[in-house]
């Protein structure tokens, strides 16, 4: 009885990772970062546009007064992780039907229905992975001696992707270093 006992708390530890794990990847990473470049304005600006609208980004509102830019769109969440995450769920579930199975002989083989209950981990993932999101460019100073310095806050992947496709082409360079960062 004490091994079936370890594997129940085994079981529900696994099932506490896996509503932490749900949780993690649908957690809202937005990032505000400041970015510079040694080209001016009128160069930065439309290139950073239109890189944004090529990857599905729709421009929202312009503010000429604040230097402001701001796009919207829709992330989705991933089929291939919402399908494992179900498969997982189904997995983790049987094998406390299983454990209850062994601690309460008397259930027979009711406690395995909870095994149905794993497509629910996917279904959630989907639910709360996607959503609306904005970019905001905002310039903070233009100056020809200098260059540009931006205000960017976006999700953190996409700040990734822009700083790996546009960062050589643009010269852009920043504090925050968010290919190391463990966020």
């Amino acid at each position: 009885m004490p091994a079936t006992g370890s594997t129940l708390l085994l079981t529900l530890l696994l099932a506490i990772g896996l509503v932490f794990f749900l949780r993690a990847a649908s957690k809202d990473r937005t990032t505000t970062v400041e970015v510079r470049s040694s080209r001016p304005p009128l160069e930065v600006l439309p290139t950073l546009s239109a890189w944004l609208e090529q990857r599905g980004w729709q421009a929202e509102a312009s503010n000429p007064e604040r230097r402001s830019l701001r796009f919207r769109g829709t992330v989705r969440s991933s089929p291939a992780l919402a399908v494992l995450l179900s498969l997982l769920g189904s997995l983790g579930a049987g094998c406390l039907g299983l454990v209850l199975r062994e601690l309460q002989p008397g259930l027979r083989w009711w406690p395995l229905l909870l095994a149905l209950l794993g497509p629910l981990a996917g279904v959630l993932y989907r639910r709360r992975a996607a959503r609306d999101e904005t970019v905001e460019l905002r310039l903070i100073s233009h100056d020809q001696a200098t260059g540009s310095a931006l205000r960017l806050r976006a999700h953190r992947d996409e700040l990734i992707a822009l700083e790996q496709d546009l960062g050589p082409r643009l010269g852009l360079y920043n504090d925050a270093n968010l290919l190391s960062s463990p966020l």
